[in-house]
């Protein structure tokens, strides 16, 4: 997720999105409910079967505080000799499933969003040259992991006989897939993943308060005698969220969502028409600059790009779910088209404004021209209607999590005291940090470098640990080993270079 946007987010383990996925109205069958009498598996001890998560048989996704797997016996080697009379995608019950259009459309909605106004800012921290190479190369990248993912849910689904599955719910089937070490980590690797997602999640709807709350502020204080503090109109901002946010239901935010639409496309054209206006020359901007503003670069444009949290959502949606992955496929035309835009706004932003470029190219334009004061109050009020989309799915898997655990009397006005903390939390740390850029960089750093890198490498050696295996010469471990080593590369920097960035600000040192 970046400073993404668009319609209703999923309601899915798997995160940060922008449509409703159908997993909430289905259950998944049965996969297995005991053996026959000559039906033992080969190692069983005493007769047992080894049976995971035995509780959770046949109960609704999304409905349980732990596993969405159901009732699943453990893969021996040599089990799969039926895995290919078995296809998950005609046994998917989708009450209405996604053309390819429809879902290319949704990948562009949930990938593109005010998370390309910071891609100026983060060529400032790699310089123009650097910054055009690296942003292909990143979202490369980040592409590739959502091929393996996506991938290695298909082979999950085959493997187990389950139609589809989440995020978390391929993390977690992986690990009980994987070798014997991994499988007592599976409620774990679960929990972690919805862990990231949530902090991602809260993490951009505390970047979207102070996105509008400095907006607002810089078209204000034209007409204002006194100037107030950001962090006095953070507060202001987040007022009318607290009761904005109490609406439970998707079709009530559904208008708002179509608004921020609208505003935010206006928006965006308007700043490109300044932005390509009076374009100096690419030699009075620096093409790269020094390693240490890398990782500031870095977590800012995985941020931006990394949309690993919708993906599993739109692919179980899709009325044929092979195109999502492959060559050609929808999710190599949509990200290349986002990563071909996020590279034009970047390049292009830093060339017009260079070192004084803002984190988000909207603070840039001028502040007493009207059109501009309306391009910052559009977006502005666009940021505001999709926090509230934003905040739905966090709010969504703490509540399943926390539901079982309460009395049935008492479930409203705690799922309403939970509404109302998250975004007093999301307002006070706002409030804390309001220096978007490091925020926007740690963010990616921590959530994202670790979801769309980290995970998905794991997730792949687990798949494969044992057929087909690794491969000639063992290039599937080197290569995950190298993903997994960027990941934490470049989540040990992006988060230590956005903490000496606070801890700057905090001394009075920006």
């Amino acid at each position: 997720m970046s400073l993404k946007q668009g319609g209703p987010p999923p309601v899915a383990t798997s995160g940060s999105g922008v449509m409703t996925t159908s997993l909430d109205q289905q259950k998944i069958p049965t996969v297995a409910a005991g053996y026959g009498e000559n039906e033992k598996p080969k190692g069983a001890k005493g007769g047992q079967p080894k049976f995971i998560r035995s509780d959770m048989a046949d109960v609704p996704v999304q409905q349980a505080a732990g596993s969405t797997l159901p009732l699943v016996i453990t893969r021996k080697k040599g089990d799969d000799s039926e895995d290919g009379n078995y296809n998950p995608f005609e046994h998917r019950k989708v009450e209405h499933p996604t053309s390819d259009l429809e879902t290319f459309v949704h990948l562009l909605k949930g990938s593109l969003g005010s998370g390309i106004l910071a891609m100026p800012m983060a060529f400032s921290h790699a310089g123009l040259w650097f910054g055009l190479v690296a942003t292909f190369a990143v979202g490369t990248l980040c592409t590739y992991c959502v091929h393996i993912l996506v991938k290695c849910a298909h082979i999950l689904c085959r493997r187990r006989k389950i139609p589809m599955m989440g995020f978390a719910d391929v993390a977690e089937q992986a690990f009980l897939d994987g070798p014997p070490a991994l499988n007592r980590w599976s409620r774990f690797i679960r929990f972690m993943v919805n862990t990231f997602l949530v902090i991602d999640l809260l993490g951009c709807c505390c970047i979207y308060l102070v996105f509008v709350a400095t907006n607002v502020e810089q078209v204000v204080s034209v007409y204002m005698g006194t100037k107030l503090s950001i962090r006095v109109w953070i507060m202001i901002v987040t007022a009318p969220l607290i009761l904005m946010c109490l609406v439970r239901n998707l079709k009530f935010l559904t208008p708002f969502s179509m608004i921020a639409n609208i505003l935010m496309f206006v928006g965006i054209v308007i700043t490109f028409i300044y932005m390509f206006s009076d374009i100096p020359a690419p030699v009075e901007r620096p093409g790269i600059v020094s390693v240490s503003e890398w990782p500031l670069f870095f977590g800012t444009v995985i941020f931006a790009l990394e949309g690993i949290g919708v993906v599993m959502s739109l692919e179980n949606d899709m009325k044929n779910p092979t195109h999502f992955i492959g060559c050609p496929s929808v999710l190599n035309f949509g990200m290349g088209l986002v990563i071909a835009l996020y590279t034009l706004v970047g390049f292009f932003g830093f060339l017009k404004y260079g070192t004084a470029t803002e984190a988000s190219i909207t603070l840039n334009l001028p502040k007493e021209d009207k059109l501009a004061q309306s391009v910052k109050l559009m977006i502005a009020i666009a940021i505001f209607f999709t926090f509230t989309l934003q905040f739905y799915v966090p709010v969504t898997i703490l509540w399943k999590g926390l539901e079982n655990k309460i009395r049935a009397e008492k479930q409203n006005i705690s799922e309403y005291g939970l509404r109302v903390f998250l975004v007093l939390l999301c307002g006070g740390i706002a409030v804390a940090l309001p220096n978007l850029g490091p925020f926007i960089s740690l963010i990616g750093a921590v959530c994202l470098s670790t979801l769309g890198m980290i995970v998905p490498a794991i997730i792949e050696l687990a798949v494969y640990h044992e057929d087909p295996g690794y491969g000639r010469f063992n290039w599937r471990l080197w290569k995950n080993s190298g993903l997994i080593l960027f990941g934490v590369v470049g989540f040990v920097a992006g988060t230590y270079v956005s903490i000496i960035e606070f801890h700057a600000e905090f001394k009075g040192g920006h």
